[in-house]
């Protein structure tokens, strides 16, 4: 058999070189990080239910016309993707105080805010992925105008579109974390949409309860990771395909 080559290898996805030129295979881990990788675990089964939500989040982006770099899964934890020049920036879409915002701003943890806002943070470890600015993005020349336009109006059309799909199974979006990338066709490029969309990169919660079902379950040690990923995947109809091991929990 051989041997893959490894392109990436990050906290939660390796990235290895696919089949064809201008194509990437994205492994899903199972592997749990927070607070810069200061708290790690592993949970079983993590990888292959973000794989499925992701790739159920992903297709349906497409089909309204937002593009990304999904093609097709390839297996319950792999998906073939479209190689990208990733834009080192992380987009965060918040609908809801929660997290480091309501500590940076003094917002209390639940309240809705006035509109939905966008922030960048550089996509730097070492540096705990400061927050930036346009006028930083532009004179680092991490994105051009046009290409920060582009990002906002993208997400904004993500985040209409995840409003929407999870409040019609009982779940609040509170805010959500997407990155971007630059495909080039001759000399001209456009931004798409790359990475994941899962409970990984998203605040849920039950719009009756306020029960989290993402995350910060592991972040702030309230247990039922797993059982609460796999309610996500039950509520979008996904679990009829999932693993019975995955659809039982950890065991």
């Amino acid at each position: 058999m051989t041997r893959r080559k490894k392109i990436y290898e990050g906290k939660a996805k390796i990235l290895y070189e696919g089949p064809e030129p201008g194509t990437l295979i994205q492994y899903f881990k199972d592997d749990t990080t927070a607070f810069d990788a200061t708290k790690k675990a592993v949970l079983e089964g993590k990888g292959v239910i973000n794989n499925r939500i992701s790739e159920f989040i992903m297709t349906r982006l497409n089909s309204i016309g937002v593009q990304n770099h999904f093609i097709r899964r390839l297996n319950l934890r792999e998906q073939l993707i479209r190689e990208v020049e990733i834009i080192p920036l992380e987009v965060i879409c918040r609908n809801i105080a929660a997290g480091s915002f309501s500590n940076r701003f003094g917002v209390p943890e639940g309240n809705p805010l006035p509109r939905s806002i966008i922030e960048f943070c550089l996509k730097d470890d070492k540096l705990h992925d400061p927050m930036v600015a346009e006028e930083h993005i532009t004179a680092f020349n991490w994105a051009s105008t046009q290409e920060i336009d582009d990002i906002m109006a993208l997400t904004l059309r993500v985040n209409d579109f995840l409003t929407g799909m999870f409040g019609a199974v009982g779940i609040t979006l509170v805010d959500f974390k997407i990155e971007f990338g630059r495909v080039w066709e001759n000399d001209f490029s456009r931004v798409i949409l790359a990475d994941e969309i899962s409970p990984d990169s998203c605040r849920l919660w039950d719009s009756t309860t306020n029960e989290k079902l993402d995350k910060d379950r592991f972040r702030r040690d309230l247990g039922n990771v797993i059982e609460s990923y796999t309610e996500v995947a039950r509520r979008l109809g996904i679990m009829k395909e999932m693993p019975t091991v995955i659809q039982g929990g950890l065991h």
